[in-house]
């Protein structure tokens, strides 16, 4: 089952990096105004309108060792971006920023302004405002991200499949491992991976409705 521990750790570490991004720019976007601001919503819209593989294919020119971003990595680490968990995780980070995203700005757009301007008077910095006011307010906005964000990333086929292949222990996912087993006709491992999925999935969003749910 390595490739169910390489999706879970894949989906782990994406949702570790992108949940202080989508909680920072979902604040942002929600208690801003600005000209471009629809012109940026859109664009970290784009990953659930265009197809993984178009996606992938931009991500894969990118980040191959002959492109600014690829080669620059290269020489930082000494390995290519392309092909290798750290070019899954960057590139599952870019495809999940909307879920990321999405409900933290939802969240923070149901936070009456009072209640922020409540915590300045009463002598509370911007951060401590943050820190006891705003964000145990919006906490179901950020176990909602993670969620979707972990998920998604676990199912996750096109744009891992163009970037990092199918490299056993590498870059070989649940999703690509149960495709694998459908095209050598190995319908019993293709269920039981499609079965650990889908469980893990369930799990995953069941938990999420019951710690969100209001009294």
């Amino acid at each position: 089952m390595s490739a169910f521990w390489l999706s879970v750790q894949l989906a782990a570490v994406t949702t570790l990096l992108l949940l202080p991004l989508g909680i920072a720019l979902g604040r942002w976007l929600a208690i801003s105004d600005f000209r471009g601001k629809p012109w940026l919503e859109s664009m970290l819209l784009l990953p659930l309108v265009l197809p993984p593989t178009v996606i992938g294919y931009y991500l894969l020119v990118t980040f191959s060792p002959n492109a600014v971003v690829g080669k620059f990595w290269t020489s930082l680490f000494g390995t290519p971006l392309v092909f290798s968990f750290a070019g899954l995780v960057l590139a599952s980070c870019l495809v999940n920023i909307p879920f990321a995203v999405q409900p933290m700005q939802l969240a923070y757009r149901q936070l009456p302004d009072n209640v922020r301007e409540a915590a300045y008077v009463s002598g509370l910095s911007r951060w401590k405002t943050w820190w006891r006011v705003e964000l145990p307010m919006t906490f179901s906005g950020v176990l909602t991200s993670a969620a979707l964000v972990f998920a998604h990333t676990l199912g996750e086929f096109g744009v891992v499949l163009m970037v990092g292949g199918n490299i056993e222990g590498r870059t070989r996912t649940l999703s690509i491992a149960i495709y694998d087993s459908v095209q050598s006709f190995d319908m019993k491992t293709a269920g039981l991976y499609s079965l650990a999925l889908v469980v893990f999935s369930v799990l995953t969003l069941v938990t999420l409705r019951y710690s969100t749910r209001t009294p």
